[in-house]
């Protein structure tokens, strides 16, 4: 009886054991017996809107491309400031092995969360400007990324309206907050050097208020340009109907933007950018890189989209001369 309680005994010992070994593991068993860690990345995205989602559908292709297990808390701050930081110091808490910061105030408040935690951003404007990096080359502490701005992008959008748009009053509605946004309104400026454009800025601090920004550009402007603000193009049909409905050619700073119904854009997919951050991440998580070791990388493919229904909804005559430098969506 004595020995049949203490086999009894061991056999629960000997379950209970397994039981525990096998709580709380991020590890999953492959095939030949070797451990594949999962790693847990939280994701913080300031709005919602077409390319910051692109960016993020990229990211998460580029780590399944190679190959790593990965366990997702996607959070999305809805564009309130107070929700954004909460999002990043519950990161924290919960001690994830990355962050991705899917826009400039993301990866502010992650930053300002952790100094600890290695930080990958996306949607990012101007990286030194916001104090996120060091350099671009070099960028120092815990974060690197890929940023969305274009050297060339503004630069040409401004050489084509000063070409082709009659009249040299700009309109731009932007959040005063974003230091992003702030960063694109001076290099809009610095572009305009040398020919007689003139912008006409509006702030905004919500959503909610680019609609009546959009109409207080009306009659005071002869085109409107909206640069890749989070919080106007998470409203951008507001501006498109107002630009459709007056006859004033919408210029955007992103491809998507220009498929929602913005007239033209420079730019490139932001699901490439997303991508690019993905293999940067990848290469922290499964090779051992430190952000610091990584340059922040610049977009690589730049080009003009032009939609043909949105240049007939705002009274544009389509010119020959763009066939050979755009290409088109109807």
């Amino acid at each position: 009886m004595m020995k049949k309680r203490i086999r009894r005994m061991a056999m629960l010992c000997s379950a209970s054991f397994l039981l525990l070994s096998g709580c709380g593991a991020k590890e999953t068993s492959k095939s030949d017996g070797n451990k594949e860690k999962t790693y847990q990345i939280g994701v913080t995205q300031f709005v919602e809107h077409p390319s910051l989602d692109a960016a993020l559908d990229g990211f998460k292709q580029a780590l399944k491309d190679k190959k790593l297990s990965v366990s997702y808390d996607v959070q999305n701050a809805q564009g309130d400031m107070n929700n954004n930081q909460t999002i990043a110091n519950n990161f924290v808490s919960d001690q994830v092995d990355l962050i991705f910061a899917n826009s400039t105030p993301s990866a502010q408040a992650a930053l300002n969360a952790t100094k600890d935690i290695p930080i990958v951003f996306t949607s990012v404007t101007d990286p030194v400007g916001a104090q996120l990096v060091q350099s671009m080359e070099k960028p120092g502490g815990n974060v690197t990324g890929t940023t969305d701005t274009h050297p060339d992008a503004i630069p040409k959008t401004v050489q084509f309206i000063d070409k082709y748009v009659k009249g040299n009053r700009v309109g731009t509605i932007y959040n005063s907050g974003e230091q992003n946004s702030v960063a694109q309104v001076e290099s809009v400026k610095k572009a305009m050097k040398g020919t007689d454009l003139k912008i006409v800025p509006v702030s905004v601090s919500t959503s909610a208020e680019v609609k009546q920004a959009a109409e207080s550009l009306v009659g005071k402007v002869d085109c409107i340009y909206i640069i890749t603000d989070n919080t106007v193009v998470s409203a951008l049909e507001s501006v498109i109907k107002v630009a459709s409905d007056h006859d004033i050619p919408l210029f955007v700073g992103e491809l998507d933007s220009v498929k929602r119904g913005g007239f033209a854009a420079y730019g490139f997919d932001y699901y490439d950018i997303g991508y690019e951050a993905g293999e940067m991440a990848a290469q922290i998580l499964k090779d051992g890189k430190k952000p610091s070791d990584l340059p922040v990388q610049y977009p690589k493919k730049l080009k003009l989209l032009i939609n043909k229904k949105a240049a007939k909804d705002m009274g544009i005559k389509l010119n020959p001369e763009w066939d050979s430098i755009a290409e088109y969506i109807e």
